[in-house]
C-alpha cells in the first residue's frame, strides 16, 4: 500500500512538474553604468535606489531581451532597458538602457522617457513603446509629459518617431499599459492598439496616417463581482480595472485580423474585428454588436498580458494562479478547452508579461508586484525571474497543442517514379503549402521546413516516400500518414522519422 502511494506522489509531481527553464533571475535589479565611479555617484545621489526597480515587462528581438522598469519609485535611471543575448551568459544581468541614458531622461519629454510599461517588436525590426509621462504611483502621480509613443529602427537603435496622442484620446482617468499590433502587407500598413485601463477605452493608431481615435464600450468596464484579489498570500481589491490584456490575432478570411481583450477585473474574454478599429468613422457608427463576447475563463481568471501566435494557440498569464493559460482558437472559449500550460507558486508569484518571440519561444518574467506594492519584497531572496521554452513543448500534451499533420491522401508508390514530384504536389495536405520541384512545408503551427525531392532513381511500390525525400532539417513531433485508398503504400502507424530513413543530410536523429 505504501509503495502504491509513493508511485501515486510521484505521479502528481511528474505531471505537476514546472516546464518553463529559468533564464535569468534578481534579488535585487541593477544597471549598467560606463564605470564604478558614475555607479557609486548615482548611488550616493539617489539617482540609483535598486531596491525600487520592479521589471514589469519583456520583449525579445534578435539578439536583446529588453525589460522595461516603471519609475513608481525614485532611483530608476532608465525605464526601457535590454539585456544582451549574445554576451556571455550571467544569471543576474545588469541591464543596459535603451537607446541609452541620455534617451530614458526624466522628464525630457521631447527625447527622454518617463515611464515605460510593455513594448512590442514588429516584423519591420520597429520596437513600439509608450511613454505614460507620469512619475510616481496612485495616488502620488505626477504627470511629466503627455502620453507618446515612441518607435524606434532596431537595426540602427534609433527613434525614428515621436507621437503624441490627441487631447480626444485621453481622459482625466487615464492609464494605459498594453500594446498590440496589428501588421499588415507592408511596413506602412500598420496600425497600433491601446488598452485604457482606467479610463476604459481604446485607442488605435495608424502609423500610415500618424494620427490615433478613442473607442468607447461597455466591454471594457471592470465586473464588479470579480474585484478581489489574492496572490502570494495578499489579499486585495482591484475593483476598478478595466480593459488590460490585448492581442492580435492571425488575419481572417477577410483580411482582419481579430483583437482580443479582457479587463483585469474580469473572468470573460472579448473581441472585435481589426476592420472596425482601421476605421475611424467607426468611432461613432459602430454598432454595440460589433464587439464580441468569447467566453469565460472561470474562477481565478484574472489576466494582465496575453499573446498569440499565428497558430492561434492564446497565451496569457493567470495572476491568482501563478501560471501561465493557454487556449486553441479553434476551440470554444470555455473552461474545459482552457489549460494550466505550466504553473509555479514560488517561481511565478505575479507572472506580468509573456511573450512569443519570431522564433516561436516563449518568455515570461515574474516580479512577485503585489507584494512590491501592497508590502515589502525581501531582498535576500530571489525576487524576479525571466523563464523561455519552445511554444510548442510549453503547450504539449495540453489541449491547446495542435493535433499532428496528416498528409492525405497519399500517392501509391506504384505510380512511375518520375510522376512522384507532380503527384506530390497536387496532393491537398492539412495546413501545408508546395511548390514543385521544391516542396515546402509550411504547418500552421510548426517552424518553416523545407522538404527537397530529389532526382529519382528506381522506384520499390513498397517503399515509403520517406525513402525519396531529403530531410535537411527534421521535425520533433509527429507526421501522421494517412493511408486511405493506398493500402499497397502505407500503414496507419504514425510516422517518426528515424536516422536509417534520412539520406543526404549527414545528421542522425
Amino acid at each position: 500500500m505504501l509503495s502504491k502511494l509513493v508511485f501515486l506522489g510521484l505521479v502528481a509531481y511528474a505531471s505537476a512538474a514546472v516546464k518553463l527553464h529559468e533564464m535569468f533571475s534578481w534579488n535585487v535589479m541593477d544597471w549598467n553604468y560606463p564605470d564604478e565611479y558614475l555607479r557609486q555617484e548615482a548611488l550616493v545621489t539617489g539617482a540609483l535606489i535598486p531596491e525600487n526597480a520592479l521589471p514589469v515587462g519583456i520583449e525579445r528581438w534578435k539578439n536583446k531581451l529588453f525589460v522595461s522598469v516603471p519609475r513608481w519609485r525614485p532611483g530608476i535611471p532608465a525605464t526601457l532597458n535590454y539585456i544582451p543575448l549574445d554576451a556571455p551568459h550571467e544569471p543576474s544581468p545588469k541591464l543596459t538602457p535603451y537607446p541609452s541614458f541620455k534617451g530614458n531622461e526624466l522628464g525630457n519629454c521631447e527625447s527622454g522617457l518617463n515611464t515605460v510599461y510593455r513594448i512590442k517588436a514588429d516584423k519591420c525590426d520597429r520596437l513600439w513603446v509608450l511613454d505614460v509621462g507620469t512619475y510616481g504611483y496612485d495616488p502620488n502621480v505626477t504627470n511629466l509629459c503627455p502620453y507618446s509613443l515612441n518607435v524606434y529602427d532596431l537595426n540602427t537603435d534609433t527613434r525614428i518617431r515621436r507621437y503624441v496622442f490627441r487631447p480626444e484620446d485621453i481622459v482625466s482617468t487615464t492609464f494605459i499599459a498594453n500594446i498590440a499590433l496589428d501588421e499588415g502587407a507592408t511596413c506602412e500598413d500598420t496600425f497600433a492598439y491601446f488598452s485604457d485601463e482606467l479610463g476604459y477605452g481604446l485607442i488605435a493608431y495608424s502609423w500610415q496616417e500618424n494620427r490615433s481615435w478613442r473607442f468607447s464600450h461597455s466591454y471594457f468596464m471592470p465586473d464588479p463581482l470579480v474585484g478581489d484579489f489574492n496572490i502570494a498570500g495578499l489579499n486585495f481589491q482591484w475593483g476598478a480595472e478595466g480593459i488590460f490584456g490585448i492581442t492580435a490575432s492571425a488575419p481572417g478570411s477577410d483580411g482582419y485580423r481579430t483583437l482580443y481583450f479582457s479587463p483585469l477585473s474580469s473572468h470573460t474574454e472579448f473581441s472585435v474585428s481589426t476592420r472596425i478599429l482601421r476605421d475611424e468613422s467607426k468611432v461613432k457608427g459602430a454598432s454595440f454588436n460589433d464587439f464580441k463576447v468569447v467566453g469565460v475563463r472561470g474562477a481565478n481568471g484574472h489576466t494582465t498580458s496575453k499573446v498569440m501566435d499565428d497558430s492561434g494557440v492564446q497565451l496569457f498569464n493567470l495572476i491568482d494562479q501563478n501560471a501561465i493559460g493557454c487556449w486553441s482558437s479553434s476551440l470554444p472559449y470555455k473552461p474545459q478547452n482552457i489549460a494550466i500550460a505550466d504553473k509555479d507558486d514560488v517561481g511565478l508569484v505575479f507572472p506580468s508579461d509573456v511573450k512569443i518571440d519570431a522564433d516561436k519561444n516563449v518568455w515570461v518574467i515574474s516580479d512577485r508586484m503585489p507584494v512590491f506594492l501592497e508590502s515589502e519584497l525581501d531582498y535576500s531572496d530571489i525576487n524576479f525571474k525571466i523563464f523561455t521554452l519552445p511554444l510548442y513543448n510549453l503547450i504539449e500534451g495540453t489541449v491547446c497543442e495542435p493535433p499532428a499533420p496528416i498528409i492525405s491522401p497519399i500517392i501509391s508508390t506504384s505510380a512511375r517514379p518520375e510522376l512522384i514530384p507532380k503527384m506530390l504536389t497536387q496532393a491537398p495536405l492539412y495546413g501545408f503549402s508546395l511548390n514543385n520541384p521544391s516542396i515546402t512545408v509550411k504547418p500552421s503551427f510548426y517552424p518553416t521546413l523545407s522538404y527537397n525531392i530529389p532526382q529519382l532513381r528506381s522506384a520499390n511500390p513498397s517503399s515509403k516516400v520517406s525513402s525519396f525525400i531529403d530531410f535537411p532539417r527534421l521535425p520533433s513531433y509527429p507526421v501522421i500518414v494517412s493511408n486511405k485508398g493506398n493500402s499497397d503504400a502505407f500503414n496507419r502507424e504514425p510516422w517518426w522519422v528515424k536516422g536509417s530513413q534520412v539520406r543526404g543530410s549527414g545528421q542522425q536523429y
